[in-house]
């Protein structure tokens, strides 16, 4: 880590005029993300894919009572296909993990939904399953072929089961709502029909009466500040006007002006990347996510879909550096391999809210999704770049920062 930010500072340095040292290239950039998301995806979907998740995936949480112990699987499994779904549906990638991974999480998938399986996961029962299962769904959806077409035939029926039982969980007046809406955009996607109200609620309120300006949602009608837009309503809001403008539901002018509210998100978010690689850290659920605080950022890359000051090669240099700086904290992983609960390490448990367990840990994945981006797209062919408080600290000009009028 240190290496890596003593040549991003240098390349900052040299802006003013300093001497600079090599810079990263996004070929050695995009090998990193891939070889970090393997390293935290591979013991999820290992023992998923054997049917052991259950067996080996430790439960470190400041809920003693364990109560959400029964959740924890979905959760890791949710979370992990959710971030890692564009790189398995890639057709442009010349990795031979890629092929080994995508069966991995094919059987993962089947063993989740499968009565008979040891890893049978709970949808029905409390009220986190909703949660996780939008997750799943999302993740379904990011990489359709490998984990809805590649499925036979008893897996499919399956899949649908345990995602409609989530059904019987009513989400709140808050991010909830969209858990609820990506379900059925998800199943109305892959087999034609859902309960178009549940799909149609959360995205109403969002669009019309949750809206606080300048590209941010409130949590329902509060607002709050944390990252909730990215972890959850940003995403899952747009993947789910997608599907219902596709299938007639929804007009692509609603869809568009999400589409800018999205944008506009990703600039702010891109701003709170500081040049050494940090953020601030706030609000719920920061030790769950990690750098999954950029899901949105990430999104608008895979998507094509930046603010037109924001370079592909210059979010790319950023979360790298992020990526650098969590990843090379002490204690991240468990002896196994396991992801512990913290921010930058597993000695920051204090920090974490009382839902927050192993599997909820997950959710840092989500940072990946440019990995569905072939090697000759600008995101990884762009050299790097500096970031918006990289240029802003050294020195360089730059343009201003305006909010969004509607």
């Amino acid at each position: 880590m240190k290496r890596h930010l003593f040549a991003i500072l240098l390349c900052a340095c040299g802006v003013a005029g300093c001497s600079k040292a090599p810079e990263p290239t996004g070929a050695a950039d995009r090998e990193y993300w891939l070889s970090t998301m393997i390293r935290i995806s591979d013991p999820v979907l290992r023992h998923a894919a054997a049917g052991t998740l259950k067996e080996t995936m430790p439960y470190e949480s400041p809920d003693a009572a364990q109560k959400r112990r029964d959740f924890s699987y979905l959760e890791a499994l949710g979370r992990t296909l959710c971030g890692m779904g564009p790189w398995l549906e890639l057709e442009q990638e010349s990795d031979p993990r890629q092929a080994e991974y995508r069966a991995l999480a094919r059987q993962a998938l089947s063993n989740a939904v499968d009565p008979a399986s040891p890893d049978y996961m709970a949808f029905d029962h409390g009220r986190q399953p909703l949660v996780d299962a939008a997750y799943l769904a999302e993740g379904i959806l990011r990489a359709r072929r490998q984990l809805w077409e590649e499925l036979d035939d008893d897996a499919r029926t399956n899949l649908r089961t345990a995602l409609e039982q989530t059904r019987t969980i009513r989400p709140g007046e808050s991010n909830w709502l969209l858990f609820a809406s990506m379900v059925e955009a998800t199943l109305l996607d892959l087999t034609g029909t859902c309960d178009t109200a549940r799909m149609r609620y959360g995205v109403d309120r969002f669009m019309n009466d949750f809206y606080k300006g300048d590209g941010m949602y409130g949590d329902g009608a509060p607002f709050h500040m944390d990252y909730y837009n990215s972890y959850v309503i940003h995403p899952m809001l747009l993947d789910v006007l997608a599907v219902m403008v596709r299938h007639g539901l929804a007009d692509e002018r609603t869809l568009a002006l999400e589409r800018q509210r999205h944008t506009r998100y990703a600039a702010i978010l891109e701003r709170m990347i500081a040049p050494d690689g940090t953020y601030p850290v706030l609000g719920r659920s920061i030790t769950a996510c990690r750098f999954g605080t950029f899901h949105a950022l990430a999104q608008s890359s895979l998507l094509h879909a930046l603010p037109e000051e924001v370079t592909p090669g210059q979010v790319r240099s950023a979360l790298t550096a992020v990526l650098h700086r969590q990843m090379e904290g002490p204690s991240n992983f468990d002896e196994a391999g396991w992801l512990r609960v913290g921010f930058v390490g597993g000695r920051q448990a204090e920090m974490a809210e009382s839902y927050v367990n192993t599997g909820s840990l997950y959710h840092c994945v989500t940072v990946f999704l440019p990995l569905g981006l072939p090697a000759s797209d600008p995101f990884w062919s762009e050299p790097f770049a500096p970031w918006t408080n990289l240029r802003a600290w050294s020195g360089e000009p730059i343009a201003g920062d305006h909010a969004l009028k509607h």
